[in-house]
């Protein structure tokens, strides 16, 4: 069976949470929208970043040590998994010429669609692992699998105008050639229009889909406990919108990240596939994560890449410009 944690009572009241912060975030703080700067990005990544500790103290003192523990390696496993989403929305954004003051309400929707596609994933995989226990041995084989391709690929590519669900929209509506300020559809007479803004929603919707097949399957290797699977997931993907406007600038100079990451992927695949024979306690596996996370970046920073070694790797590698509809 399952590992169960939370009672309905922490779920509704964790929803309840993060449906009021997401809301006074829209309505109070970008009701209006704006450039973000890098000090209000800082700002926001350090509140989400403590908003996780604190409520991670929570998981501590509520469900113990060993908890407190796996939200810990979930959490840093998903956000360094979010870098690469951040690296995808940069494309994206630059592909369709998306303005600076309308980033941030992209990414607030699309991590809103996340939170609700990303429970569904979550509950379908603790269903099968519940009723199948050798679906984890699935998870391990693919996690591994994943791990070694980051590893040896040379370069992440990403065309979003070969996105088939962008290719879906294009058929069922006609998109203008210009952004109607926050408006994500149009009428004009009796038709309606979606607007460039609502593209990008598209687009950003599939990729996170696409990064949740591995995300997701990463932290079930952590913990078996859906509460601590989600709650950790959300949270890290509840900064993804601050991180990405502080990051954005400088994504080129974590060029060891993916090969940490990779590694990390691997570990915790190969944990879930001899877990039959061989337990990895809580502790060691979060010391993987950590030293492997940890150092793979400070490396990135000791040893900067030559830009004879980046050409070619940058955000734009592998973009076209747009037409229009």
């Amino acid at each position: 069976m399952m590992e169960t944690t939370a009672s309905p009572i922490f779920w509704v009241g964790f929803l309840a949470l993060i449906l009021g912060l997401l809301t006074m975030d829209l309505v109070v703080f970008h009701r209006r929208p704006h450039v973000v700067s890098a000090g209000e990005a800082s700002r926001w990544v350090a509140f989400w970043i403590g908003l996780a500790a604190a409520f991670n103290v929570f998981v501590y003192f509520e469900f113990g040590t060993a908890k407190a523990l796996e939200f810990t390696a979930g959490y840093l496993v998903e956000e360094a998994l979010s870098v690469d989403n951040v690296f995808v929305f940069l494309i994206v954004f630059r592909y369709f010429h998306v303005p600076r003051e309308l980033q941030h309400r992209v990414l607030f929707f699309g991590i809103l669609g996340a939170i609700i596609l990303r429970g569904i994933f979550i509950w379908i995989g603790a269903t099968l692992i519940s009723q199948f226990s050798w679906v984890l041995y699935i998870f391990g084989a693919f996690l591994v699998f994943t791990g070694i391709k980051i590893v040896a690929q040379d370069e992440m590519q990403v065309h979003p105008e070969r996105n088939p669900v962008l290719k879906l929209l294009r058929r069922i509506l006609p998109i203008t050639a210009d952004y109607m300020g926050t408006r994500f559809l149009v009428r004009a007479g009796e038709r309606w229009f979606a607007t460039p803004l609502l593209a990008v929603l598209v687009v950003v919707e599939a990729t996170d889909l696409v990064f949740a097949v591995d995300s997701i399957p990463a932290i079930f290797g952590i913990t078996h406990d859906p509460f601590i699977v989600y709650t950790s997931n959300i949270f890290a993907i509840l900064g993804l919108r601050a991180l990405f406007m502080l990051l954005a600038g400088i994504m080129d100079k974590f060029h060891y990240l993916k090969y940490g990451l990779g590694i990390v992927l691997c570990f915790i695949g190969v944990k879930m596939l001899i877990a039959w024979f061989v337990h990895i306690p809580i502790e060691i596996s979060l010391g993987v994560v950590v030293l492997l996370l940890g150092g793979s970046i400070l490396l990135s920073f000791l040893r900067p890449v030559k830009p004879a070694e980046s050409h070619g790797s940058g955000p734009d590698a592998g973009t076209e410009t747009p037409l229009e509809e």
